[in-house]
């Protein structure tokens, strides 16, 4: 769970904003702050990602991520947000974790010091990115970019990833919008309407004039 508002509030940006990108994918599963287990063992402990996505997975409702009933099919990208409480004991045992249970692609961002991290699989092994502005996820396509200080993440359309309520506010702008489209349709419509009837008092069917 969050240890802070700032920490809860990237893992929901990340997390639903994945889930608005692969909406119309059936076959992308995405959470945050599941546990997954990679094996039917009581021997190894689960892990839970901030954010996690499983490619090949179908979406719907888990108590958990077990692997084996998922075909053996790891999350390949996972998100973690640091938090003042993470030791780094604990943040390198996850690391461990994920490299050593098949993901593909890690992505740690601290927020307090604005510190963004990520690994990518080659071979057996995660392998530290050596810059992370720009830089485009092979599997999400999403692009992290550094501005202003600030962390912003880019969509595959472009798009940047948008808080809840400035999703919100995108929809009432789009509502006002069509509203204001539907008025103008309106007024036309009016403003026909009324011509074609004084041209009717005046012995005028408006059909011949087209």
């Amino acid at each position: 769970m969050a240890d802070n508002t700032e920490q809860f509030s990237w893992i929901v940006l990340i997390k639903e904003n994945l889930e608005i990108l692969f909406a119309d994918r059936t076959d992308v599963f995405v959470a945050g702050d599941l546990l997954w287990y990679p094996v039917q063992s009581q021997l190894i402990s689960p892990m839970a990602p901030d954010a996690m996505v499983a490619f090949g997975r179908p979406k719907g409702r888990r108590g958990s991520y077990r692997q084996w009933q998922e075909d053996d099919i790891a999350p390949q990208v996972v998100f973690e947000i640091l938090s003042p409480n993470n030791t780094k004991a604990e943040m390198a045992h996850k690391l461990e974790f994920y490299e050593r249970y098949g993901v593909e692609e890690y992505y740690l961002y601290d927020p307090d010091r604005l510190r963004l991290s990520g690994w990518v699989r080659r071979g057996n092994a995660l392998s530290p990115l050596e810059q992370m502005n720009g830089w485009i996820s092979p599997r999400l396509g999403i692009k992290f970019q550094w501005q202003a200080k600030e962390l912003t993440i880019y969509r595959p359309d472009g798009e940047k990833f948008l808080s809840p309520i400035e999703l919100s506010q995108r929809l009432d702008q789009a509502r006002s919008r069509a509203d204001q489209e539907q008025l103008r349709a309106d007024q036309e419509r009016s403003r026909a309407d009324i011509l074609a009837a004084k041209l009717r008092e005046l012995g005028i069917n408006p059909e011949d004039l087209h």
